[in-house]
This record gives C-alpha cells, sequence and structure tokens, in this order.
C-alpha cells in the first residue's frame, strides 16, 4: 500500500445528473488511485449499518430511504493523507457553503443532497469499508510514476 485508503459513494443525485464521471476524474486528476469500485443497490440493512452512527437522529429515515432509493457507485481510494485529500476535494457537506473549486461547492446547492459520500477517518473507513467490499475486490497494484504525486 502506498498511502492511506477512503470509501467513497457517488450518491444517486450524482448519478441521476450524470455526474460520477466529473467527480471519478477528479479523484483521479489529483493523484489517487482507484483500487476498488462498482455499482451498487443498497438495502434497507446495508444502509442502516452505514448510517448506524446517527440512528436515533431524526434525518436517519430519510438518509436510508435516499441511499437506497437507486444505485450507487462505490469505490475505495488510496493516496497519501487520502481522507484528507478527499475530503478537501468534496468541500462543505452543505453544497451552498462549499467552495467553488470542490465538488460540492460546483454541483450541490444544498444540504438536502450531496452527490458523495467519503468517510471522514481511519475508523470510519473501517467501518464503512466491509459493507460494501470483501478483501478479495481491493487490489493492490502500482501505476507506474505513482510515487512522484
Amino acid at each position: 500500500m502506498t498511502g492511506s485508503r477512503t470509501l467513497v459513494l457517488i450518491k444517486p443525485d450524482a448519478l441521476k445528473r450524470r455526474l460520477s464521471g466529473e467527480i471519478i476524474s477528479r479523484f483521479e486528476h489529483k493523484g489517487l488511485k482507484i483500487i476498488a469500485m462498482k455499482m451498487v443497490k443498497l438495502n434497507k440493512d446495508q444502509a442502516e449499518k452505514h448510517y448506524a452512527v446517527h440512528k436515533g437522529k431524526p434525518f436517519f429515515s430519510d438518509l436510508v430511504s435516499y441511499i437506497i432509493s437507486s444505485p450507487i457507485i462505490a469505490m475505495v481510494l488510496e493516496g497519501r493523507e487520502c481522507i484528507q485529500v478527499v475530503r478537501n476535494l468534496l468541500g462543505a457537506t452543505d453544497g451552498s457553503k462549499a467552495a467553488p473549486g470542490t465538488i460540492r461547492g460546483d454541483y450541490s446547492n444544498g444540504i438536502q443532497y450531496t452527490l458523495v459520500h467519503a468517510s471522514d477517518s481511519e475508523e470510519s473507513y473501517q467501518h464503512e469499508v466491509s459493507i460494501y467490499f470483501n478483501n478479495q475486490e481491493i487490489l493492490d497494484y502500482q501505476i507506474e510514476g505513482e510515487n512522484l504525486i
């Protein structure tokens, strides 16, 4: 492994707006490596496990309902300071407050549809990744020149 890892979910609103390619390209242009990726349709149990930290909050059922409303793209990214780099690329959760040039700043104008989820810590990554991928689906490989990034 050549850095830390994070889980990224391209959510239903991004797929419906045909932004998934643009979002993926931003991660690649930043020098992050995709080491796992697939399109999935979550069931309610998976969604509730993913959002378990929000259980009991008034918006929990809305989060679950939305993430299972259509397919999503799940990815594991790897790179130097990956979690922080991805969160910086995404911008503030509330798109109306996200800086221009960030994914949410360029494509979101509110907090209800955030386009992308990304793990916010190593602990979150460890909890979330197993919901979407098994160990055989996460590939360890080298890209020529990746140590230069």
